[in-house]
């Protein structure tokens, strides 16, 4: 019994200094966050401008309902946002044809964000329903390309990737 004591003594002066030492050594030091890089930005992928692209079209971000197009224009590599980025939009109709009811141009906003709304684009002539989209900002290239509604959609997400000038 006699040894039992003092090995009671030191596991418990033991737990004393551990006690001790986490309790005088303050607060736990802060490490600095870590910077987060921007991932990657791949260039968004051009598709064909087709016969029915007409250069200025009207300042407006709705030219029928029914379909809600939004999403974020940025710059590759580095994914930040492009602010005014100038956004050129045609379709066909309801009626399965180009006019110039259907034509507009957004500007996306500080954030790079914009928001399109229209009807659904029909399908014709064989083509899948799409809507035809020019973007083009300062010191960038300028992209056209197309985006393919998922079917009977009411809205949708494409953002977009410019490639800088070099």
């Amino acid at each position: 019994m006699g040894r039992i004591i003092p090995d009671m003594y030191r596991v418990s002066l033991l737990l004393i200094l551990i006690v001790l030492t986490v309790l005088l050594s303050g607060p736990e030091p802060r490490l600095a966050p870590a910077v987060e890089a921007s991932p990657p930005c791949a260039s968004s992928r051009p598709d064909a401008l087709g016969p029915f692209y007409k250069a200025n079209a009207p300042l407006r971000a709705k030219v029928g309902s029914g379909h809600v197009l939004k999403g974020v224009v940025r710059s590759a590599p580095g994914c930040g946002p492009i602010a005014g980025a100038r956004l050129e939009f045609w379709l066909a109709g309801p009626n399965g044809q180009y006019d110039d009811d259907h034509r507009a141009t957004v500007l996306a906003d500080a954030a790079g964000a914009y928001r399109f709304e229209s009807n659904y684009p029909p399908p014709y002539a064989g083509r899948p329903s799409h809507i035809h989209v020019r973007v083009s900002a300062e010191r960038h290239q300028t992209l056209v390309t197309q985006y393919y509604p998922p079917p009977n959609s009411t809205e949708g997400t494409f953002d977009l990737v410019l490639t800088p000038l070099r």
